[in-house]
């Protein structure tokens, strides 16, 4: 009996019941909770087996081995200068903010390194737990720390992206940040320069205005060397309304009446918006009288009314006329006077063949020097000089070639006087068939009207005859 029992307690270090292989399975395996089948069966073979079938759990590998520094190196990002590494912002200061990449140390990203934009506040650009890129521009500074770049990352990700759109002939967009000399900073990404001659279609004199604008252009000049990149908004305005263009100078017609702005005037003419494109009038379809310059007719910004004379399809030009929608003076002339009628006019020049003489606005008549005078002369000066005011009679117009023959010898011999001159000295100068008979006397109303009528003509106040002034 004793015997037994010893061998019992011998034994009973080495039995086990269901409840202890239950107990240990369930502290040696975390997940015993949720595999009660498989626990119990196992709990179910455990009670079969006999004391001396039982294996202890063996342990297989150490799981401290090795020190805490190695671990914590294992685990610890490898970073190079020049590398990419991506992070979470931790913390922003007024000039720098620190970034986690997983280094052994946060990354510093310097104020001006956070951006393309100069002298913007860090808390504007990032913010704590944004996850950003960044460009190794350190590894270790003097005072140890990881030093970054955001922008530079940025720039990099940037010219791989411009240079494929270049490739393609593609459009960027981006925000004016700048107004610099010359033209405006776009942010594609990177600086990308626009000419303020390729702003829009015409040239902008205020670029202000385009501060914070998102716009369109497309790339003309890609350096990466110089860090150069040239953009045109034009061109992009250019491209997408070459289809609203074609379509505009289908529906024009030459002949039709546009109104339009002066956009600009320049020494050979003028340039008119019609709202959709712009048109030239030429100095020569400016006025019916002779111009010297553009400006003298219209100015930037005049609403003008103008005629189409020509539309030019493959050049894409437009051809105006300003003096087509006003009145003819020349049209006028032929249609208020007639041959054979008497007109007031003054020389204005001599040439070897004769006198020319103003006889209305804009309009001026050759008196041959063969009607000069009733006998034989040899030069024109022998019977009238520049500036004399006298009577002509009027003895062919041709309105086709903007021609009038005037002649002196003729009017000396009277006839009936144009009905402008009768309505302005009055019907006392006249007989009952229009003939000019004039006063038998100076007459200083006749004077005066005279000289009002010339200062009408040249938009000058009418100033006092001498035989006004001497009967005042």
């Amino acid at each position: 009996m004793n015997s037994r029992a010893d061998d019992d307690q011998k034994a009973s270090p080495l039995s086990v019941s269901t409840t202890d292989v239950t107990t240990e399975a369930s502290m040696s395996d975390p997940l015993a909770d949720n595999q009660p089948t498989e626990q119990s069966s196992m709990t179910e073979q455990a009670a079969d087996a006999s004391a001396d079938e039982y294996v202890p759990r063996q342990i297989t590998a150490n799981d401290l081995e090795g020190s805490l520094d190695d671990a914590y190196a294992a685990s610890m990002v490898v970073v190079d200068d020049g590398q990419m590494v991506h992070g979470t912002v931790v913390r922003v200061d007024r000039d720098e903010v620190l970034v986690d990449i997983g280094y052994k140390s946060e990354g510093v990203i310097p104020a001006r390194e956070l951006s393309i934009r100069n002298d913007v506040d860090p808390g504007e650009l990032v913010s704590i737990g944004d996850q950003v890129e960044a460009l190794v521009l350190q590894k270790e500074d003097k005072e140890g720390r990881l030093l970054l770049s955001k922008k530079r990352a940025q720039y990099e990700r940037a010219w791989g992206t411009i240079e494929a759109i270049k490739e393609r002939d593609g459009v960027v967009e981006g925000p004016v940040i700048e107004v610099v000399k010359g033209g405006l900073i776009v942010d594609i990404g990177l600086r990308g320069f626009l000419p303020a001659s390729l702003v829009e279609l015409r040239r902008v004199r205020d670029l202000q205005p385009y501060i914070g604008r998102s716009i369109e252009a497309k790339i003309i000049e890609l350096d990466k060397n110089r860090n150069n990149v040239v953009l045109s908004r034009r061109a992009y305005l250019e491209e997408t309304q070459k289809e609203q263009r074609e379509n505009f100078l289908t529906n024009l017609t030459p002949g039709e009446i546009r109104t339009g702005v002066v956009s600009s005037v320049v020494n050979f003419g003028a340039f008119v918006d019609l709202g959709g494109m712009d048109g030239l009038i030429h100095v020569s379809e400016l006025s019916w009288k002779h111009v010297d310059h553009p400006g003298s007719v219209v100015s930037v910004g005049d609403e003008v009314t103008v005629q189409v004379l020509e539309v030019d399809l493959d050049r894409e030009r437009i051809s105006l006329s300003l003096k087509a929608t006003q009145q003819d003076p020349w049209q006028e002339f032929a249609s208020t006077h007639q041959v054979g009628e008497l007109v007031y006019g003054r020389v204005t020049k001599l040439v070897p063949f004769g006198a020319f003489v103003q006889v209305g606005e804009g309009i001026e008549g050759l008196v041959h020097i063969s009607e000069m005078s009733a006998h034989h002369i040899d030069l024109p000066e022998q019977v009238v000089t520049p500036g004399e005011e006298l009577w002509v009679k009027i003895i062919d117009i041709d309105l086709q070639r903007r021609r009038i023959s005037l002649s002196i010898k003729q009017a000396a011999e009277g006839g009936v006087v144009a009905q402008e001159y009768q309505e302005h000295f009055g019907e006392h100068a006249f007989d009952d068939e229009g003939n000019y008979i004039g006063p038998s006397e100076v007459d200083p109303d006749v004077e005066q009207a005279w000289a009002e009528y010339y200062a009408e003509l040249e938009g000058d106040e009418p100033a006092k005859s001498e035989a006004g002034d001497e009967s005042a």
